[in-house]
């Protein structure tokens, strides 16, 4: 039932905004250069790892070693406007529609966060990752780590329809007023070094 809902929304939802994704899309080639799309593998269902897509919201310059800049040296006000808006998260229906991830679901973080999973918060990767969650309609990037871990985790435990459908909601109130967007020290949010614990 959930897969149906997901499937019949993300080919609605992209026929309705398909005006919108062209003319982001368009923008992004003309402010931020190629490549339009920003994909990047991220673990999914059971762990198995996937290419997310979105809008990319950062240039691509490098210090005199070739290593990329930090986040807010590339960071453009067009690529916040995307972030703030959830705009770059557009191309995620693509995600949704080929079964990779839900409309609603734990966020799905980098590979490299996996082995740094406590039992408890690895069990977030019992679902289908989202492009809209529990812990971002509760605070998103501005909530520590072992919070948002609490939240996906709950979420697990609870997910139903009405729970999906009020995250649905929160998420458009959220996007409206822009909440959650960066953490206090960075552009978007400090990586997750661990729990510490098992």
């Amino acid at each position: 039932m959930k897969r149906l809902f997901d499937f019949t929304a993300a080919f609605c939802g992209f026929l309705l905004l398909s005006p919108v994704v062209l003319l982001v899309a368009v923008l992004v080639r003309v402010k931020l250069g190629s490549p339009i799309l920003f994909t990047q593998d991220r673990p999914g269902l059971d762990g198995q790892v996937f290419k997310m897509m979105k809008f990319r919201t950062m240039l691509d310059g490098k210090d005199k070693a070739g290593n990329l800049l930090p986040d807010d040296q590339r960071m453009t006000k067009f690529g916040a406007f995307l972030r703030s808006t959830s705009l770059d998260e557009l191309p995620g229906l693509f995600n949704v529609l080929k079964g990779d991830m839900s409309l609603v679901g734990p966020r799905p973080l980098l590979v490299q966060y996996l082995p740094l999973y406590s039992t408890e918060q690895a069990r977030r990767h019992n679902v289908r990752p989202g492009i809209t969650g529990w812990a971002q309609v509760n605070g998103r990037n501005e909530i520590s780590w072992e919070e948002k871990f609490k939240f996906d985790v709950w979420y697990v435990d609870n997910q139903s329809f009405w729970l999906d459908f009020k995250i649905l909601l929160l998420t458009v109130k959220k996007v409206f007023v822009r909440e959650g967007i960066s953490s206090n020290s960075h552009v978007t949010i400090e990586p997750f070094t661990g729990s510490g614990h098992e």
